[in-house]
Protein backbone atom coordinates (compact mmCIF):
# COMPACT_ATOMS: atom_id res chain seq x y z
CA UNK A 1 0.00 0.00 0.00
CA UNK A 2 1.35 3.29 -0.80
CA UNK A 3 2.58 5.86 1.52
CA UNK A 4 0.39 8.83 3.12
CA UNK A 5 -0.93 10.81 0.06
CA UNK A 6 -0.95 8.34 -2.33
CA UNK A 7 2.70 8.37 -3.01
CA UNK A 8 4.84 5.96 -3.19
CA UNK A 9 7.32 5.37 0.23
CA UNK A 10 10.92 6.35 -0.21
CA UNK A 11 13.77 4.18 0.25
CA UNK A 12 16.81 5.33 1.59
CA UNK A 13 20.51 4.42 2.09
CA UNK A 14 22.49 4.81 5.00
CA UNK A 15 24.30 7.42 3.70
CA UNK A 16 21.18 9.48 2.64
CA UNK A 17 19.51 8.14 6.36
CA UNK A 18 22.63 9.81 8.21
CA UNK A 19 22.38 13.09 5.92
CA UNK A 20 18.87 13.74 6.81
CA UNK A 21 19.60 12.67 10.61
CA UNK A 22 22.76 15.50 10.38
CA UNK A 23 20.15 17.97 8.70
CA UNK A 24 17.79 17.29 11.54
CA UNK A 25 20.39 17.95 14.25
CA UNK A 26 21.94 20.82 13.33
CA UNK A 27 18.26 22.58 13.12
CA UNK A 28 19.21 23.28 16.98
CA UNK A 29 22.10 25.59 15.93
CA UNK A 30 20.88 28.74 15.82
CA UNK A 31 24.32 30.21 13.60
CA UNK A 32 23.95 31.52 10.03
CA UNK A 33 26.42 28.94 8.74
CA UNK A 34 23.93 26.55 9.62
CA UNK A 35 21.20 28.00 6.82
CA UNK A 36 24.01 28.21 4.30
CA UNK A 37 25.14 24.57 4.92
CA UNK A 38 21.28 23.51 4.66
CA UNK A 39 20.65 24.72 1.38
CA UNK A 40 23.92 23.76 -0.45
CA UNK A 41 23.05 19.96 1.27
CA UNK A 42 19.76 20.26 -1.00
CA UNK A 43 21.09 21.29 -4.08
CA UNK A 44 24.07 18.95 -4.06
CA UNK A 45 21.95 16.09 -3.30
CA UNK A 46 19.42 17.38 -6.13
CA UNK A 47 22.66 17.62 -8.77
CA UNK A 48 23.70 14.20 -7.59
CA UNK A 49 20.72 12.97 -8.17
CA UNK A 50 20.27 14.11 -11.97
CA UNK A 51 23.80 13.35 -12.60
CA UNK A 52 22.93 9.57 -11.04
CA UNK A 53 19.86 9.71 -13.48
CA UNK A 54 22.13 10.70 -16.69
CA UNK A 55 24.10 7.51 -15.11
CA UNK A 56 21.26 5.30 -15.53
CA UNK A 57 20.51 6.83 -18.93
CA UNK A 58 24.25 5.99 -20.58
CA UNK A 59 24.19 2.93 -19.22
CA UNK A 60 20.67 2.25 -21.03
CA UNK A 61 21.78 3.78 -24.21
CA UNK A 62 24.65 1.31 -24.50
CA UNK A 63 23.16 -1.64 -23.42
CA UNK A 64 20.87 -1.02 -26.26
CA UNK A 65 23.63 0.08 -29.03
CA UNK A 66 25.28 -3.23 -27.83
CA UNK A 67 22.17 -5.34 -28.02
CA UNK A 68 21.61 -3.53 -31.77
CA UNK A 69 24.96 -4.48 -32.32
CA UNK A 70 24.89 -8.36 -31.15
CA UNK A 71 21.83 -8.72 -33.15
CA UNK A 72 22.99 -7.33 -36.13
CA UNK A 73 26.24 -9.93 -35.92
CA UNK A 74 24.06 -13.01 -34.29
CA UNK A 75 20.66 -12.64 -36.76
CA UNK A 76 21.93 -10.88 -39.95
CA UNK A 77 23.82 -12.89 -42.37
CA UNK A 78 26.79 -11.59 -44.01
CA UNK A 79 26.24 -8.74 -41.29
CA UNK A 80 28.63 -5.28 -41.75
CA UNK A 81 27.96 -6.13 -45.57
CA UNK A 82 23.83 -6.58 -45.64
CA UNK A 83 23.51 -3.35 -43.33
CA UNK A 84 23.74 0.23 -44.26
CA UNK A 85 27.11 2.23 -43.22
CA UNK A 86 25.16 4.64 -42.48
CA UNK A 87 23.45 2.50 -39.17
CA UNK A 88 26.59 0.55 -38.43
CA UNK A 89 28.17 4.40 -37.90
CA UNK A 90 25.01 5.47 -36.13
CA UNK A 91 25.30 2.41 -33.21
CA UNK A 92 29.00 3.00 -32.81
CA UNK A 93 28.90 6.70 -32.83
CA UNK A 94 25.61 6.41 -30.08
CA UNK A 95 27.62 3.70 -28.11
CA UNK A 96 31.28 5.93 -27.95
CA UNK A 97 29.50 8.94 -26.77
CA UNK A 98 27.16 7.26 -24.39
CA UNK A 99 30.52 5.05 -22.95
CA UNK A 100 32.40 8.84 -22.87
CA UNK A 101 29.32 10.72 -21.19
CA UNK A 102 28.81 7.42 -18.52
CA UNK A 103 32.24 7.52 -17.53
CA UNK A 104 32.22 11.66 -17.33
CA UNK A 105 28.91 11.47 -15.10
CA UNK A 106 30.41 8.73 -12.96
CA UNK A 107 33.30 11.09 -12.53
CA UNK A 108 30.66 14.02 -11.87
CA UNK A 109 28.92 11.99 -9.90
CA UNK A 110 31.78 11.01 -7.57
CA UNK A 111 33.05 14.92 -7.13
CA UNK A 112 28.96 15.47 -5.98
CA UNK A 113 29.72 12.70 -3.26
CA UNK A 114 33.00 14.29 -1.77
CA UNK A 115 31.16 17.74 -1.83
CA UNK A 116 28.29 15.76 0.48
CA UNK A 117 30.73 14.06 2.44
CA UNK A 118 32.90 17.42 3.30
CA UNK A 119 29.49 18.87 4.20
CA UNK A 120 28.48 16.25 6.28
CA UNK A 121 31.79 16.49 8.30
CA UNK A 122 30.80 20.30 8.44
CA UNK A 123 27.52 19.49 10.10
CA UNK A 124 29.22 17.07 12.56
CA UNK A 125 31.13 19.52 13.64
CA UNK A 126 28.48 21.87 13.94
CA UNK A 127 26.52 19.08 16.32
CA UNK A 128 29.71 18.65 18.22
CA UNK A 129 29.75 22.15 19.09
CA UNK A 130 26.27 22.23 19.66
CA UNK A 131 26.49 19.49 22.13
CA UNK A 132 29.02 20.61 24.21
CA UNK A 133 28.13 24.09 24.07
CA UNK A 134 24.80 22.46 25.98
CA UNK A 135 25.93 19.69 27.54
CA UNK A 136 29.46 20.47 28.38
CA UNK A 137 32.80 18.42 27.50
CA UNK A 138 32.49 14.24 27.34
CA UNK A 139 33.46 12.90 30.85
CA UNK A 140 34.74 9.97 28.94
CA UNK A 141 36.55 9.21 25.59
CA UNK A 142 37.19 6.19 23.59
CA UNK A 143 40.36 3.86 24.99
CA UNK A 144 42.77 3.00 22.38
CA UNK A 145 42.90 0.12 22.37
CA UNK A 146 39.43 -2.29 21.86
CA UNK A 147 37.27 1.08 21.17
CA UNK A 148 35.09 0.46 24.76
CA UNK A 149 34.00 4.16 26.03
CA UNK A 150 35.97 4.16 29.72
CA UNK A 151 35.85 7.05 31.92
CA UNK A 152 38.91 9.95 32.53
CA UNK A 153 39.53 8.83 35.56
CA UNK A 154 39.95 5.21 35.62
CA UNK A 155 42.28 5.78 32.38
CA UNK A 156 44.38 7.95 34.74
CA UNK A 157 44.80 5.06 37.47
CA UNK A 158 45.89 2.37 34.34
CA UNK A 159 48.79 4.85 33.48
CA UNK A 160 50.07 4.81 36.66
Amino acid sequence: MPGAGGAAPKIMSDHQKHTEFLRECIRYDESARRQELMEEIVQIQRDARCVRRAVWLMAILITLVVFGLGYGMALVDNFPYNIPQFIINTFCALGAGALISLLAFAGLWVVYRWKLDTRREECRQIVKRLLESRLGKTASTPSQGNGTITPASSRAEHLD
